[in-house]
């Protein structure tokens, strides 16, 4: 029998904030599995995945700033500014409190871009990446909402361009279920936390070319769906040019979040991939 150990916390350690985490213990491994949501999410997106994980690896799950449980606090409230590097050492924060020397990734959309980033900074940490409905080009029509995004931010509601984008990025009706749940943990933002990420835009087309042209000795697996049109045909082309550490895995029927709209096919592709890359 696994014991499992669950736990939930947000440190304040030595005047420096560690983001929110969840840990599901295997004390039969000694690898880690770490889990990094997107935009608007939250670690709760990741339901579906910690059974099948937990009964292989120690299991670590994220709440980025300003989500799930990691609300804002003083320190983040009076920053002018989020930068990919500041929210891929938030991660690292959590790495080195836990002393995890070395683990896993798998990231969902805009975590995706966070993974990558801390592999950039500390390729020593990340034992392997997988990301699914990864985001390396923003294609015209995502260009298109990133400009209306940032023309309306300050007057409409959040929730309200939220919404449209969502139904933009996962417009079937095979895509409700993930939708909804990422309209609904978005609910749980404020709407100045809101504009801190989407300044994030400003700085996403010099660090997604960055990453489509230097191909890091880190086994990596994409896991797109066969429905995420914005972003699917750019994994491809870096997929193909990055062949000697990425793989590509296409899930059918299946849109941008692909960890919720099919949760077997994406926990059989990404345990067998980890197997491969101990």
């Amino acid at each position: 029998m696994l014991r499992i150990e669950f736990k939930i916390i947000v440190l304040f350690l030595q005047k420096k904030e560690v983001i929110n985490y969840t840990i599901y213990k295997n004390e039969n491994s000694e690898q880690w599995v770490t889990f990094v949501h997107g935009a608007g999410g939250s670690s709760s997106i990741w339901f579906k995945q910690i059974r099948d994980f937990q009964k292989q690896y120690n299991v670590l799950l994220l709440d980025l700033r300003g989500h799930g449980n990691s609300k804002p606090t003083l320190k983040t409230a009076f920053k002018q500014k989020y930068t990919f590097s500041a929210l891929a050492n938030d991660i690292l924060e959590v790495l080195d409190f836990l002393k995890i020397k070395k683990s896993h990734f798998v990231g969902i959309s805009l975590g995706t871009i966070l993974i990558r980033q801390l592999a950039e900074m500390y390729p020593e940490r990340v034992q392997s990446m997988i990301l699914g409905g990864a985001i390396l080009k923003m294609n015209f029509r995502s260009q298109v909402l990133m400009r209306l995004g940032n023309m309306f931010k300050y007057v409409l509601p959040y929730l309200v361009l939220y919404k449209f984008f969502a139904f933009v990025i996962m417009p079937k009706k095979s895509h409700k279920q993930s939708r909804l749940l990422f309209i609904n943990e978005a609910k749980k933002l404020y709407q100045k936390e809101f504009i801190k990420w989407f300044k994030l835009t400003a700085e996403i087309n010099p660090v997604l070319r960055w990453f489509r042209q230097v191909e890091l000795n880190i086994p990596t697996l994409y896991v797109m769906g066969e429905e995420d049109y914005m972003f699917l045909p750019s994994v491809r082309k870096v997929v193909e040019n990055h062949y000697k550490s990425s793989k590509l895995f296409v899930i059918e029927k299946c849109g941008h979040v692909v960890n919720v709209e099919q949760p077997t096919a994406f926990n059989d592709a990404v345990l067998s991939f980890i197997n491969t890359a101990k």
